[in-house]
């Protein structure tokens, strides 16, 4: 079964608290996070305050997507706000098994983001130390982009290579998804889908949950 992860960048922020219930009470299995710096892409969205506040208010685990330039900055203070999944772009780390040992001593599940130009070839050494890949099927930085094709053939590539290599890493893909889509993105071997305007912008939350799963 399909784990969706609505992302509240597509939320209504007059009424944060209220969205978070909603989704929840809608099925939705994990809460994604997209924390930006204005660096890394060129927006700006939200840090530790309002994610602790999140946390005061929901049950649901989250999924933290960091677009930013220093991401183990970040690492010790997320940790302690029921983040469970925590992703840095492959770009933004010089170190990557150290990132990676350094997340997981945090007990979250450690995943690398990849552009959608960023081949798949550039962390295949990675992959058994990992927990997660997330793909981003858009550019990262703004919500409401088309689904990049292209991207299903990395979710393939990743997902043979796991078969192959008898490996536990899910698969997150992220932008542009929606129920026209959904069939050949889980087919090619997605476990985790994030979905902001899709599930946001629909008259009924629920309704939008199970169209993708």
């Amino acid at each position: 079964m399909l784990k969706i992860a609505p992302s509240i960048l597509s939320a209504d922020f007059c009424q944060l608290a209220e969205e978070i219930k909603k989704i929840e009470k809608a099925g939705a299995d994990l809460l994604h996070l997209d924390i930006m710096d204005g660096h890394f892409v060129p927006q700006l969205t939200f840090g530790n305050p309002i994610i602790a506040s999140l946390a005061s208010s929901s049950n649901l685990l989250f999924d933290a997507h960091l677009m930013v330039k220093n991401p183990e900055f970040y690492i010790d203070s997320f940790a302690q706000l029921r983040i469970c999944y925590f992703s840095f772009h492959y770009e933004t780390v010089k170190n990557i098994p150290r990132m990676i040992e350094r997340i997981k001593k945090n007990k979250m599940k450690a995943g690398i983001a990849l552009n959608p130009e960023t081949p798949v070839s550039q962390i295949i050494e990675y992959l058994s130390i990992i927990d997660f890949v997330l793909i981003m099927s858009v550019h990262p930085g703004f919500s409401g982009q088309k689904f990049i094709d292209f991207s299903l053939d990395k979710i393939k590539i990743l997902n043979s290579t796991r078969k192959n290599r008898e490996l536990k890493f899910e698969i997150e893909v992220d932008g542009g998804i929606n129920s026209e889509n959904i069939h050949k993105i889980s087919h090619a071997g997605a476990d985790i889908i994030v979905a902001g305007n899709y599930i946001f912008k629909h008259h009924n939350y629920s309704e939008a949950i199970k169209s993708l799963k």
